[in-house]
């Protein structure tokens, strides 16, 4: 099982999570996040002033699955936050040991 977790536009948001319900994810956890990568921020001009933006508004959906969806998962979540800009986000792929669904006390891909 692996943890799939993506730094992705937050109006990207509805279109990945539709995306991850087509090939089969059963759930995701969406958190606002801000960050910065490369670019370490921008400027922008608000109310006629200057004002150095530091971190970016951005949203981390992870993904809990099987392995077998890693692959699918990755190509779905680029194919639909792709924006082509700097800042469109970026894909951690890490292991998951143990999963317990509460309710039922299942373990293992039985509570994914």
């Amino acid at each position: 099982m692996k943890i799939v977790s993506a730094i992705i536009n937050p109006l990207k948001l509805d279109a990945v999570r539709d995306a991850l319900a087509e090939i089969g994810a059963k759930g995701a956890t969406a958190t606002e996040v801000k960050g910065y990568g490369h670019q370490r921020g921008h400027t922008e001009m608000y109310r006629g002033a200057v004002v150095d933006v530091k971190f970016n508004p951005k949203v981390k959906l992870e993904v809990a699955i099987e392995d077998a969806l890693v692959d699918p998962v990755i190509e779905a979540i680029c194919k639909v936050a792709k924006t082509g800009h700097i800042g469109a986000g970026k894909i951690f792929v890490t292991p998951l040991e143990r999963v317990v669904r509460i309710r039922t006390d299942e373990t293992g891909e039985a509570a994914l």
